[in-house]
């Protein structure tokens, strides 16, 4: 990103920023997630940044300024199919729980299935919508969306969303009874995150919940 500013190109460094408050939102730092989407908002406001930025803002918690960026996201990018199909209806499902309403954010999300399957490929509207199972604590249809992406993996490439997917489909089989099944998913995710931080949220909250499957 400090790169990117030297080179005077901001929308790239914008991009970045707005990808790491993504990935801080996903595992749970809503503080850190916050600041660098508005960081990101600061540098730039191209459509991708706003998407990306909103979308962090909502997992952080701050579902005003999210919702904010999601209207005018609308308002003026109406003709942009992949963001009225991919990107809002995954922004608007991460408010909505954030609200406690994860039936409306499946809702939201049925309008991302023709397109789940595109966008930056990392297929943020399942594992969104397969949250929102878990949020109605219905295991097999959560576990149904977290092993979609794990059958289709190889299109996540390295990103963080395929070991977190796991974390998913292992809370999954704890709701279908499956012990053994989630332990096994459990495990999957903890090999993959054998090095990293130990103070991540959400690292913390799947070991927790491993300690009482023992």
């Amino acid at each position: 990103m400090e790169s990117a500013k030297r080179s005077d190109a901001k929308e790239v460094a914008a991009l970045y920023e707005a990808r790491a408050a993504l990935r801080e939102g996903l595992v749970g730092n809503s503080a850190q997630a916050h600041q660098a989407a508005i960081t990101a908002l600061a540098l730039s406001s191209g459509r991708f940044v706003k998407s990306l930025a909103a979308q962090a803002l909502a997992l952080s918690g701050d579902v005003t300024q999210a919702q904010k960026l999601v209207d005018d996201l609308d308002r003026n990018s109406s003709l942009d199919t992949l963001l009225q199909g991919y990107g809002l209806p995954t922004i608007r499902a991460d408010i909505e729980l954030h609200r406690g309403n994860p039936s409306k954010a499946i809702e939201f999300l049925n309008v991302a299935r023709p397109y789940e399957f595109g966008g930056p490929g990392i297929m943020i509207p399942i594992y969104t919508r397969g949250v929102a199972y878990l949020r109605t604590r219905n295991g097999p249809e959560a576990a149904q969306e977290f092993q979609k992406m794990l059958d289709h993996r190889t299109m996540m490439g390295n990103s963080m969303v395929s070991a977190i997917t796991r974390l998913g489909l292992a809370r999954a089989r704890v709701l279908e009874g499956n012990i053994p099944g989630a332990r096994s998913a459990y495990q999957d995710f903890f090999a993959l995150w054998k090095d990293s931080d130990p103070d991540i949220p959400l690292l913390q909250e799947a070991k927790a919940e491993y300690a009482k499957l023992q």
